[in-house]
C-alpha cells in the first residue's frame, strides 16, 4: 500500500479537450489517469450508435487516444480509469486491445472490463416483480413511457473498479459508473480503505466530485477574477494528492495554466450538488457541510476534515425515454428597433401558425440579447440594442405539426419586420427529444460483473 497517490482529471465530459489527458501524463509524475466521458443523455446517444452498428456504442475518440498516451503509461506504471465504455464496455476494451498490440505491449497489459450496469433487457421482468422505476421526480410509474425507453443503466460505484485493479488492471474500463468512483476507486485500492470506513470513503468521493469536471475547478467556467486567470489557452486539468489518512489536496501540473485556490475549489464543489449533508453515492453518504479548505502554495488547495454516513441500499438509475420532437428557428434583428422587430415577427409567426391549426406542446420564445438569459429579470429591454436574435423553440408528439414548423421561419425575412441578418444556419431542423427519467433500484438486483483481458 502508498501512502500518497497522484490522480489526474484528463476529461470532464465526452468532447472535453483532446490534449488534455495528454498533458496530464507528460507534464508531471502521476500515478492514475481518470477520463470521465459520461452524461444522462450521452447514454441514449450511444444506445442509439449500438442498434445501428454493434460495433459502436462507446466514446470512440477514447481509443486514438489511448493510441497515443499507452507506451508513456506502461514506462511510467501509470493506470488509466475511464468510464469510456458506455453501453459496449466489451467492445471498447476489445478496441483498445487491438491499439496496444499494434504498439508491441502484447503481454504488458491488462484491461479491466467492467459491466453490470445496463438494465435495458432487463426492463420488462423488474416491472413484472414489482420493481417499479418511478421517476424520482415526479413519482409515476416507469411503465408509463415503457415503449418510448431507449436507454436504462444503474450507477455503479466504486468497487467495482478496485476488483480490476487488484487483478492487475493497468486499464480499467467501465459502462454507467459514477463519476466520483472514478477516483475513489484508486484511493481504495492503494489505501486498503475499509467498506465502512466512511468518513475516508467520503473524503475519496469528494475528491472525486471536485475533480470530475476538469478544469472547471482549475479556472475554467470560474467567476472568481476570472479575467485574471493565466493562460485559459493553456489551462491545466487538476490532480487529486492523496493520502492514505484521507485528507488531500487539489493542485495541477505546473508550467500549465489556469488557477486553483480555495474560490475556484469551492465553486466545483457547490456544482450539482442538491442537499449538502446529504451527497448520496453507492459508496457512502458525503456530508459537505464539513469540507474545511485551506491554501496550501500557489495553484494548491488542501482539503481535509471530512465526514460520511453508512452508504444507502439502493442504486440510481438513468433512464432515458422519446418525448417526442422539437425544432428551434432563428432570426437576428439589427437595429434600428430590434426589440420591437423581433416581437413583431414573434407575433406574425404565431398567428401564421395558429391558421394552420398547428397545435403544439409548448411554444418558447427567447429575445437573445435582450432578455434570454435573465428573463424577467432584465426588465424591459432598451429599444436602442443594436441588434437581437429572435429564437423560437417548438415541441410536439406530433413531428409532421414539427416539419411544417421549420418552413415558417425563413419566409419571415422578406414577409416580416425589416433588416433580418443572421439566417446562415438554413431552415430549422427536427430533433427528437430525448427525456431524463431518473430511478431508484435495490442494489440487491445489480450484480457488477468484472473480467479482465489480457492483450
Amino acid at each position: 500500500m502508498k501512502d500518497k497517490i497522484r490522480i489526474a482529471a484528463g476529461q470532464g465530459f465526452w468532447g472535453d479537450l483532446p490534449e488534455a489527458p495528454v498533458r496530464q501524463v507528460e507534464g508531471g509524475p502521476i500515478d492514475y489517469l481518470m477520463l470521465d466521458y459520461l452524461a444522462e443523455v450521452t447514454m441514449s446517444i450511444m444506445q442509439k450508435q449500438k442498434a445501428r452498428d454493434p460495433k459502436s456504442g462507446y466514446a470512440r475518440d477514447f481509443v486514438p487516444l489511448m493510441k497515443q498516451i499507452l507506451p508513456a503509461c506502461v514506462e511510467r506504471d501509470i493506470k488509466v480509469i475511464a468510464n469510456a465504455g458506455g453501453v459496449n464496455v466489451e467492445g471498447c476494451a476489445g478496441a483498445v486491445s487491438d491499439v496496444a498490440r499494434e504498439l508491441g505491449l502484447r503481454g504488458k497489459l491488462k484491461i479491466g472490463i467492467v459491466t453490470g450496469d445496463d438494465l435495458l433487457s432487463r426492463i420488462d421482468d423488474l416491472l413484472a416483480r414489482g420493481i417499479e422505476l418511478r421517476n424520482m421526480d415526479t413519482g409515476e410509474p416507469l411503465k408509463t413511457v415503457r415503449d418510448r425507453i431507449q436507454s436504462a443503466n444503474a450507477y455503479l460505484g466504486a468497487r467495482p473498479i478496485v476488483d480490476a485493479l487488484l487483478k492487475s488492471a493497468r486499464v480499467v474500463i467501465t459502462g454507467r459508473a459514477t463519476d466520483t468512483g472514478l477516483t475513489l476507486g484508486p484511493m481504495i485500492h492503494e489505501f486498503g480503505w475499509a467498506t465502512n470506513d466512511w468518513d475516508k470513503l467520503a473524503a475519496g468521493t469528494i475528491a472525486g466530485h471536485i475533480i470530475e469536471c476538469g478544469a472547471q475547478c482549475s479556472g475554467g467556467n470560474c467567476q472568481y477574477e476570472w479575467q485574471n486567470i493565466p493562460d485559459l489557452a493553456g489551462i491545466g486539468f487538476p490532480i487529486a494528492e492523496a493520502s492514505a489518512d484521507g485528507t488531500f489536496a487539489i493542485t495541477k501540473h505546473q508550467q500549465s495554466g489556469g488557477r486553483i485556490n480555495v474560490p475556484s475549489i469551492t465553486e466545483q464543489l457547490v456544482y450539482e450538488m442538491g442537499d449538502p449533508r446529504e451527497y448520496i453515492t453507492p459508496d457512502c453518504v458525503a456530508d459537505f457541510t464539513t469540507v474545511q479548505l485551506a491554501g496550501d502554495g500557489p495553484d494548491r488547495v488542501r482539503v481535509f476534515g471530512i465526514k460520511g454516513r453508512e452508504a444507502t441500499d439502493s442504486l440510481k438509475v438513468s433512464i432515458s425515454y422519446s418525448a417526442g420532437y422539437k425544432a428551434v428557428g432563428t432570426l437576428v434583428y439589427t437595429w434600428p428597433d430590434a426589440y420591437e422587430k423581433s416581437k413583431a415577427a414573434d407575433s406574425i409567426l404565431r398567428a401564421r401558425l395558429d391558421r394552420l391549426g398547428l397545435l403544439f406542446d409548448q411554444i418558447l420564445t427567447e429575445y437573445v440579447g435582450a432578455n434570454a438569459t435573465h428573463g424577467p429579470l432584465a426588465g424591459e429591454p432598451s429599444n436602442d440594442l443594436a441588434e437581437v436574435q429572435l429564437r423560437v423553440g417548438v415541441r410536439s408528439n406530433d413531428r409532421a405539426a414539427i416539419e411544417r414548423f421549420t418552413k415558417e421561419i425563413a419566409p419571415l425575412i422578406l414577409t416580416g419586420p425589416p433588416s433580418v441578418t443572421g439566417f446562415a444556419g438554413g431552415r430549422p431542423k427536427v430533433e427528437e427529444i430525448v427525456a431524463y427519467w431518473p430511478a431508484l433500484i435495490p442494489k440487491s438486483e445489480i450484480s457488477p460483473i468484472v473480467d479482465v483481458l489480457e492483450v
